[in-house]
């Protein structure tokens, strides 16, 4: 509970008689004070931070050190050049480790942004298509299909009927078989054609996960990458070739005189 300074006054009444009086505005300021607070830090304690007397230290190398007083941790902290950092706040005694923050802080960021790059997030694309689509158009769309299968996401097909093409659903659904038999190396039918109103729906499934598109996506771009290391390279060589045959074209007259 915290300390909010006085609530009540007290205050006395003509007979002398003692009265409490509520000061309403008072107390939800000190309460809105108390609940306020300051931001809570998510990192642990380190060094003189530490307000314990005693710690169960693990040494720069994962080795038990033992429990050993609070002085001491720090005295070794010093000695080794390190820092002395709680990893087990709620233990007892709280478990210490001598380490060089700064550097476990950068290699915790480094490791969470690869992390983060690695993070596969499935994708539902859309492609609309109409029961009579020209066959242009058609393999137009199916390219895109395509490209999203390999890039390991769902799409979602959807066929538009209108007027009277909703009394015929059954071109949209041989659409829909048509091009999932073209795309059944890169997909699957993960949810099978259903009317939905206008428009009749169907949902393809990559074969791939999405990290393995991903990776494979990368070691084509570092492929390509090389490769073109390697023609620029080859370029050079070949530029420095036809200097050295000028050079050689241009002094002969002089030798034969």
């Amino acid at each position: 509970m915290c300390r909010t300074g006085r609530f009540l006054s007290l205050g006395t009444d003509a007979q002398g008689s003692t009265r409490e009086t509520t000061q309403s505005a008072a107390v939800g300021q000190s309460v809105a004070w108390c609940n306020r607070g300051g931001p809570i830090s998510a990192e642990p304690r380190i060094n003189d931070r530490i307000r314990v007397p005693e710690v169960r230290l693990v040494g720069p190398s994962g080795e038990q050190v033992g429990i050993v007083p609070l002085a001491k941790a720090l005295e070794l902290a010093q000695e080794y050049d390190l820092d002395l950092v709680e990893v087990a706040a709620n233990a007892r005694p709280p478990v210490c480790k001598l380490m060089d923050y700064g550097k476990f802080k950068y290699e915790s960021a480094m490791k969470a942004r690869e992390a983060r790059k690695n993070q596969a997030h499935t994708v539902i694309k859309e492609m609309k298509l109409r029961p009579k689509i020209d066959p242009h158009d058609y393999d137009t769309k199916k390219g895109h299909v395509v490209r999203f299968l390999k890039q390991g996401d769902k799409v979602k097909i959807t066929i538009m009927f209108r007027g009277r093409e909703q009394s015929r659903p059954e071109l949209g659904y041989r659409l829909l078989q048509r091009l999932a038999e073209d795309v059944q190396d890169l997909g699957f039918i993960e949810s099978n054609p259903k009317q939905d109103g206008r428009n009749m729906i169907m949902v393809l499934g990559p074969h791939k996960k999405k990290t393995e598109a991903m990776a494979e996506a990368r070691e084509a771009q570092a492929a390509r990458k090389a490769g073109r290391q390697g023609d620029a390279a080859d370029d050079d060589d070949t530029a420095d070739g036809d200097t050295a045959d000028a050079e050689e074209s241009f002094e002969a007259p002089a030798d034969a005189g």
